[in-house]
C-alpha cells in the first residue's frame, strides 16, 4: 500500500507533494521498489520493447558513430533570400547590424540583456533565464569588442553577440552545477571547447542559465533552482532540460544559447517556448567540458536560437572534431559559411518522408499547425513520401533505458555521498533504476542498433524526416509543483514521444516554432535529417521562415526586451 492505495492501482499521472513524498520513501526504504518499478516499466514501454520479436534485434554495437544514409550531401542552391528577422526578435544578424550603423554598442546590448535578466528574475512566477551572471568579464568583453568593430576587424558574425550557456557544460569562473545542489565543485578554470570557439569568434558569455537537475526530466521543473516559467504563460513549464537556454532566446535577452541533448532537452523547450533549436549529429559539436565527460552516448551539444540563420552561425563556429572528445574524430570538416549556404537552398524537388501514424496520434489543435507547415512546403514543391518505420515507436523506450542506465552509472558517487540532497524526483529515478533487470540495458542497444539500421535505409529515399516536436504544448504548474517537484509519467512521455529517435540514432534534428495549440502556446515542427547532413535540415528550416510559416512571436506582455532599444 502506498498513500492509501494499492501498488497495482497507483495512479501515474502527476505526483507531487505528499504522494511523491510517500512515493520516493516506499522506492528507497521498503519492499515497494520492486512493484513500482513494474508499473513504470510498462507505462514508459519498456516491457513492450522486451516483448520484440528476436528479428528486431541487430548485434549489439561496439561504436555509436552516426550511420550516414548517402555519401555525399552536395545540392544545387536556387539562392533564395533569407532575411534573418530585423524587428523583434533580435538575431544575431539584426544585432550586427545595429552595431555597424551606430544604433547601439556591444556595451549597451549586453548592459540592457544583463539588466532584463535580472528584471525578469524578480517576478512572480520568475521568468528569469540565467543563474549565474559574468557582469564584468561581458562588459570587459563587450569593450573589446567595440573597439575590434570600430577598427573594422570583427572576428565574425558573432562579434559583440550576448550568448549564455547551460550549467551542465564548463563556463570559466562558473561552477558546473548541472541542476543540482551536490556537487562540490570549484569554478571551472577553462571553457568548454565549444564555449571557447563561441568566444573565439566574438560572442560575449553574459552568464550561465539554470537546467533540470542532470537533464533527466524534459519539463523544466526543479526544486533546487528558482526555474523560469514559460515566457508566453508563467502558469506554464518552458520545457527541459535546457529551460533557461530556451527562456533567454524566447525574451530576447540573447539571440543565441548554448545546450544540451540527451532526450529532446534542446528541441523540446526551444518548441514548447516559440524559438529555433538543433541538435547537431552526434560529434559534430566535441563534448570537452561537459559537466559528466562520457557520462552517456545520447548527449549532443547545440544550439537555441532566434533564427535558423543563428543556428547555422552556431554551428560553423563551435563544431570540429577535438582530441578530448573520441566522438567528435569522425565529424568531417565543414568548409566556412558550408550552413549558412544552405540556407537559400530552397525545398523544390526535396523528399520529405511522413509517417501518418504519428500526425493522427496527436490531438488536433497540436497537429494542426506542423501539418500546416507540411502543406506549405509541398506548395512550394517539395515532396511529401508516406513512410513507415517499423521500431521508430519504440525510439523513446529505447532512450529512457539509454539515458537512464548510462546516467545511473555515471553517478555512481553521487548516489553513494548524496542521495539524501537531490530532488525528489531525482531519488525516484536512481531508486527505481536498481530495480532494473541486469540485460535490460544490452537488449535495448541490440534494438537500437536494428533502428539505426532502419532509419539509414529510409534517409536513403528521403532527404528528411518530418515529425511532430512534442505530443503536446507547454503543460501547466502550479507554486507547489514548482517549489517541491512532481513527477508525470505521461507527461514524460508526451513531451519525449518524438525526440528520442535522433539521439539514439545520433543523427541531426532541429525544430522550428510554426504555430499554436488552443491555448495559445507554442507548437514545433521537427525536421530530422542524415548523418552529418544538417545543411538540409537548416535548409528546410529556413524555407518555411522564408514563406513565413516558421516565425517567433513576442511573449506575454513585458518579458521580451529589444536589445538595440
Amino acid at each position: 500500500m502506498l498513500d492509501g492505495r494499492p501498488m497495482s492501482t497507483l495512479p501515474l499521472g502527476r505526483i507531487s507533494g505528499r504522494a511523491l513524498s510517500a512515493l520516493v520513501l516506499a522506492v528507497r526504504r521498503t519492499p515497494a521498489r520492486a512493484p513500482l518499478a513494474r508499473l513504470f516499466r510498462a507505462r514508459l514501454g519498456i516491457d513492450a520493447l522486451r516483448a520484440l520479436s528476436y528479428d528486431t534485434r541487430a548485434p549489439l554495437p561496439f561504436s555509436h558513430a552516426p550511420l550516414q544514409a548517402r555519401a555525399g550531401h552536395a545540392r544545387p542552391s536556387l539562392a533564395l533570400h533569407v532575411s534573418p528577422p530585423c524587428g523583434w526578435p533580435r538575431s544575431a544578424a539584426s544585432i550586427g547590424d545595429g552595431y555597424r550603423s551606430g544604433q547601439a554598442s556591444p556595451v549597451e546590448v549586453v548592459t540592457r540583456a544583463l539588466a532584463h535578466a535580472r528584471d525578469l528574475a524578480l517576478r512572480s512566477p520568475t521568468l528569469g533565464p540565467l543563474c549565474g551572471y559574468d557582469d564584468e568579464r561581458a562588459l570587459d568583453a563587450a569593450r573589446d569588442s567595440a573597439r575590434r568593430l570600430g577598427n573594422g576587424a570583427a572576428r565574425s558574425a558573432l562579434e559583440g553577440i550576448p550568448l549564455a550557456v547551460k550549467e551542465e557544460v564548463d563556463t570559466r569562473g562558473f561552477v558546473t552545477r548541472m541542476g543540482s545542489n551536490c556537487l562540490r565543485r570549484s569554478p571551472a578554470s577553462a571553457d568548454a571547447v565549444a564555449v571557447a570557439r563561441l568566444r573565439a569568434a566574438g560572442a560575449i558569455i553574459i552568464g550561465q542559465t539554470p537546467m533540470t537537475e542532470f537533464g533527466l526530466s524534459p519539463m523544466g521543473g526543479n526544486a533546487n533552482r528558482h526555474m523560469p516559467r514559460n515566457p508566453h504563460d508563467p502558469r506554464r513549464l518552458p520545457g527541459g532540460s535546457s529551460s533557461g537556454s530556451a527562456v533567454a532566446v524566447a525574451t530576447g535577452i540573447t539571440p543565441l544559447s548554448l545546450g544540451c541533448d540527451g532526450g529532446g532537452s534542446i528541441r523540446i523547450p526551444a518548441a514548447l517556448c516559440g524559438v529555433f533549436g538543433l541538435k547537431p549529429t552526434y560529434g559534430r559539436v566535441p563534448q570537452t567540458g561537459h559537466g559528466l565527460p562520457g557520462a552517456t552516448s545520447v548527449v549532443h551539444l547545440g544550439p537555441i536560437a532566434t533564427s535558423t540563420h543563428d543556428l547555422a552561425l552556431f554551428l560553423e563556429h563551435a563544431s570540429g572534431a577535438d582530441e578530448g572528445d573520441p566522438a567528435s574524430a569522425g565529424a568531417p570538416t565543414a568548409a566556412r559559411e558550408t550552413f549558412t549556404s544552405a540556407l537559400g537552398r530552397g525545398v523544390r524537388g526535396l523528399r520529405i518522408g511522413i509517417d501518418e501514424d504519428d500526425w493522427a496520434s496527436l490531438p488536433d489543435d497540436v497537429a494542426g499547425p506542423g501539418r500546416e507547415a507540411l502543406d506549405a512546403l509541398e506548395h512550394e514543391g517539395a515532396v511529401l513520401v508516406g513512410v513507415k518505420l517499423r521500431l521508430a515507436c519504440h525510439a523513446a523506450a529505447i532512450g529512457y533505458l539509454t539515458i537512464g542506465v548510462e546516467a545511473f552509472a555515471a553517478m555512481a558517487e553521487i548516489r553513494a555521498a548524496h542521495m539524501d540532497e537531490l530532488g525528489q524526483d531525482m531519488q525516484l529515478f536512481l531508486g527505481g533504476f536498481e530495480a532494473f533487470r541486469p540485460d535490460d540495458y544490452v537488449d535495448a542497444q541490440r534494438i537500437r542498433a536494428a533502428l539505426r539500421l532502419e532509419l539509414a535505409e529510409l534517409l536513403g529515399r528521403v532527404d528528411v524526416l518530418a515529425l511532430p516536436a512534442t505530443a503536446v504544448g507547454a503543460p501547466p504548474i502550479s507554486d507547489e509543483e514548482a517549489r517541491y517537484g512532481f513527477i508525470d509519467p505521461p507527461l514524460l512521455d508526451a513531451v519525449c514521444r518524438f525526440a528520442f529517435l535522433a539521439n539514439v540514432t545520433g543523427v541531426p534534428a532541429a525544430v522550428a516554432p510554426v504555430g499554436q495549440d488552443r491555448n495559445g502556446m507554442p507548437i514545433g515542427l521537427q525536421i530530422v535529417g542524415d548523418a552529418w547532413d544538417e545543411a538540409c535540415v537548416l535548409q528546410v528550416l529556413a524555407h518555411l521562415e522564408r514563406v513565413g510559416v516558421a516565425r517567433v512571436t513576442r511573449p506575454a506582455a513585458g518579458a521580451a526586451v529589444d536589445l538595440l532599444a
